[in-house]
């Protein structure tokens, strides 16, 4: 049995699934990003803080691109 899954049992194909775990992953680190921030800044560490703001813009940006990929692709 292979270990890859084309569609034929969840209906999903595996581009379009790795799409949406991406999406997610990437909803998912926003989240929790905003504790890490916030940990930081209890801490003063500005730097750090800084940091994860960067990462939690990073993420947002792939979510969004992720968004849009998905989008175009299911509607063709």
């Amino acid at each position: 049995m292979s270990t890859t899954e084309s569609g034929q049992i969840t209906g999903t194909k595996d581009k379009d699934y790795n799409i949406l775990w991406f999406t997610e992953a990437c909803l998912d680190n926003v989240l929790r990003l905003e504790s890490y921030i916030a940990d930081a800044e209890r801490a003063g560490d500005g730097e750090l803080a800084e940091f994860f703001k960067k990462a939690q813009t990073d993420s947002r940006k792939g979510a969004e691109q992720g968004k849009r990929l998905l989008a175009s692709r299911l509607a063709g």
